[in-house]
C-alpha cells in the first residue's frame, strides 16, 4: 500500500502517558538528536502497544515513529488483507501522526478497500449509500472497522475508515 496520509491532529491520544511526556518536555526544551529519538521510540513503543490491545495479529511486527515528520512505518507479515489496511489504521488514526509508510506483508493477498476520511456531518449510513449505493450497508463498514470502532455512531470528522468491497 505504501504511503497514506492522515489528518495529524486527530485521533487516539496514545502519547499522553508520563514517560511520553517526559520525552516532550525534552525535546521541546532542547530539540537534541538524543531527546527527538527518545520521542520517536516512546511513541513508536505507544503504536505498537496499541496495535497489540486491538487485537490484531502481526508476526515479527515493527513499528518505527520519526517524530520530525510525524510518520510511522510499520512491518510485519499479516494474515490477510483485511488485517494489514487495519494496522495501517491503528497506526495511522493516532494524534500526532501524519502519514504511515506501510511495509506490511501479507501472507494471503486479497483486493485492497477504498478510504474515507470523515468529515463533520458524516455517519457510517451516508458513507455505506456513497460507497455502495445503499446505506442499509453501514454494518459492512462498521465490521471492516472493528476493533477499532466500538459503536456505529462514534466516529469523528479526520479518522480514516476502510471501505471493504462488496
Amino acid at each position: 500500500m505504501g504511503l497514506l496520509s492522515f489528518i495529524k491532529d486527530a485521533g487516539e491520544k496514545l502519547f499522553g502517558g508520563s514517560e511520553a511526556k517526559a520525552a516532550q518536555a525534552a525535546a521541546a526544551q532542547a530539540p537534541t538528536a538524543e531527546n527527538v529519538a527518545a520521542l520517536s521510540k516512546v511513541a513508536g513503543d505507544a503504536i505498537a502497544t496499541y496495535i497489540g490491545t486491538q487485537g490484531l495479529k502481526v508476526d515479527a511486527l515493527e513499528v518505527g515513529f520519526d517524530a520530525n515528520t510525524g510518520t510511522v512505518t510499520v512491518s510485519g507479515v499479516v494474515p490477510d488483507q483485511a488485517t494489514r489496511e487495519k494496522v495501517v489504521l491503528c497506526c495511522g488514526n493516532v494524534d500526532r501522526v501524519a502519514a504511515v509508510n506501510d511495509q506490511l506483508t501479507v501472507s494471503t493477498p486479497q483486493p485492497e478497500s477504498q478510504w474515507h476520511t470523515v468529515v463533520s456531518g458524516d455517519n457510517l449510513s451516508k458513507i455505506a449509500k456513497k460507497f455502495y449505493g445503499d446505506a442499509n450497508k453501514y454494518p459492512v463498514i462498521f465490521e471492516a472497522n472493528k476493533p477499532m470502532l466500538s459503536n456505529p455512531d462514534k466516529i469523528y470528522p479526520g479518522q480514516m475508515l476502510r471501505i471493504p468491497p462488496v
